[in-house]
């Protein structure tokens, strides 16, 4: 670990003497050691609001709660008794204080050790949301960036072209969309779920990103700033939109480039297709007609025709989608960056035919989604969404939007998000960090399963109220803004105790003191793929993660991890309010 990293760390934690005890690869506490995991960002004055400490927890053993103002207790309670946490294996002992509802700054108090301060208020999520949502302007491609603070680079990637895979040569100036992840590619399939996702925020909780002033160039248009900051992507997805309607997979160079600057890679950005006829794959095709059919419901306020061209470009894509079900997407020869790819579209098919349904009301996309889903189990299809399945986001649009579609169906899709909300609620109760996950959820990315399982936690809680949902789905809020085994906010800038060393090549070429800002990174791994990661061992689960740059899967970022942070973080605005 860097020194800056253990001079922060050390800056952060109550207690030194405990932080130096700790392996500095974030390994199990050692004897001695104390550590009270919590919500970093602060509890809103309404709702449930647990720590978990990591000590020998005596018979009826106490914990205060101080304010910062007067040094005085305003909460006394009780340590529940000790027990072990399957997915840490630690030892651990919970800390309720859901009374405490005074707006103000305090400190935990256990065993005369004290925690670093924490909030109490409705507005404790305002900060993160923007924090997370400006992350996206970070990633733009194509424009000169400047965030602040010295996190800006000039106009990247100005030399783009067709891949000979396109079945096109010659150049295409197309700028624009956000750049993946750690990496500089942009693809459109990752760009849908990401897009969707953040317009789905904007339509089930628009008191919370309406009025969000993110301070892009944009800013002070006819667009509010987070419309104005997705139309950026939205853009970029259409210009790989070809003339029949078929889209193009991605947009990168033939291989990743080194760790330096965007304006430093000097790699032609190619427009890459599938290598042969018709060049254009289906899940992205799909995916771009899914998303933009939200578009037109989302922008027509504020701009008919961006919203007519979008509504367009949907009804194109589903067309040629349909004509063309199983066009999958491999990397052709020479080119090794991300391939996302998918044998099996019809998910993608069967949202893009629900997002339609909703936005036009014609009975065509209705019969198409509901001759669609016979091919999908509903009862197995209802899962936190990710990018290799988008089927729940069709189901929950289906039922969401104001049509009269089969109520045979709906019936169904209501009953089963009713069961998978509840499967997750039922898990959470077990866990010694308050999260949704299941042993077999901590993959590449695990950060993001818990915030997308809090999105189907927020659906249901949408189509059927329930507050027990409501607590899961911000009890996985909590343990990725610190209540984790490590005690450490997974959001760069953000918490007493943020991590420090995203995979993320900004971060690392900039040579500033600290990551950019607003990042979500991956998280515990079970089985990472990084060299780096095997000095861990066979750790449990929750466990294998280490705050290093040289670790993708466990420590990398992407802009759909993020996009499932905004929305969770939107929710829980609006509801603290």
């Amino acid at each position: 670990m860097q020194r800056r990293a253990v001079l922060k760390y050390i800056g952060a934690w109550g207690a030194s003497a405990a932080f130096l005890e700790r392996d500095p690869l974030f390994g199990r506490p050692a004897a001695g050691s104390n550590l009270i995991a919590f919500n970093q960002a602060g509890y809103p004055q309404q709702g449930e609001k647990i720590a978990t400490t990591q000590m020998e927890v005596r018979k009826d053993q106490s914990f205060q709660i101080i304010s910062e103002e007067t040094g005085h207790s305003v909460f006394d309670g009780r340590l529940t008794p000790s027990s072990t946490d399957a997915a840490s294996g630690d030892a651990v002992a919970l800390a309720d204080f859901t009374p405490l509802t005074a707006p103000g700054k305090y400190r935990f108090v256990v065993q005369d050790v004290r925690s670093q301060p924490f909030q109490i208020g409705n507005d404790v999520y305002a900060h993160p949301l923007i924090l997370c949502m400006r992350a996206f302007y970070g990633q733009r491609c194509g424009c000169a960036v400047d965030l602040g603070d010295g996190y800006r680079y000039p106009a990247c990637h100005q030399a783009d072209a067709f891949h000979p895979s396109s079945g096109r040569t010659g150049a295409l100036p197309n700028h624009g969309g956000w750049h993946d992840a750690g990496d500089y590619g942009r693809y459109v399939v990752n760009s849908a779920i990401t897009t969707g996702t953040l317009l789905w925020a904007w339509e089930l909780y628009p008191r919370s990103v309406q009025e969000l002033s993110l301070r892009i160039p944009e800013s002070g248009g006819k667009l509010p700033d987070y419309l104005a900051e997705v139309r950026w992507n939205l853009q970029w997805m259409l210009s790989l939109q070809d003339l029949d309607g078929g889209v193009w997979h991605k947009q990168t160079s033939e291989r990743f480039c080194g760790f330096v600057m965007p304006q430093n890679d000097k790699l032609t950005s190619f427009i890459i297709g599938t290598g042969e006829s018709p060049y254009k794959s289906t899940c992205a095709t799909a995916g771009l007609a899914a998303v933009m059919a939200i578009a037109a419901r989302c922008y027509r306020e504020y701009d008919e025709g961006f919203a007519a061209g979008c509504l367009a470009a949907a009804k194109r894509g589903f067309a040629w989608a349909v004509a063309h079900p199983d066009i999958d997407f491999v990397n052709p020869p020479g080119i090794a960056t991300g391939a996302y790819s998918d044998a099996h579209c019809n998910d993608y098919i069967l949202w893009a035919a629900a997002e339609l349904w909703r936005t036009t009301g014609d009975r065509q996309y209705d019969q198409a989604f509901l001759h669609g889903q016979q091919a999908l189990s509903l009862e197995n299809a209802i899962v936190a969404p990710t990018w290799t399945n988008v089927a729940p986001l069709a189901y929950w649009t289906y039922v969401l939007g104001e049509r009269k579609g089969d109520a045979a169906m709906r019936t169904r899709v209501l009953a089963q998000t009713r069961a998978a909300a509840q499967t997750l609620a039922t898990r959470r109760r077990s866990s010694g960090y308050g999260n949704t996950l299941d042993a077999s959820d901590y993959v590449w990315g695990s950060n993001s399963v818990a915030a997308n399982h809090s999105l189907l936690l927020l659906i249901a809680n949408r189509l059927q109220p329930n507050a027990q949902l409501l607590d899961a789905a911000l009890g996985n809020l909590h343990y990725l803004l610190g209540r984790n085994c490590f005690g450490v906010c997974w959001v760069t800038h953000l918490g007493t105790n943020p991590y420090l060393h995203p995979h993320h090549r900004p971060s690392i070429a900039d040579q500033l003191p600290a990551p950019w800002p607003g990042l979500l990174s991956g998280g515990p791994n079970a089985t990472p793929a990084d060299k780096v990661a095997q000095t861990l061992g066979k750790l449990p689960p929750m466990r294998m993660w280490l705050d290093d740059q040289m670790a993708p899967s466990l420590n990398e970022v992407a802009i759909n991890w993020n996009a499932a942070l905004v929305f969770l973080l939107a929710a829980a605005n609006t509801l603290a309010r």
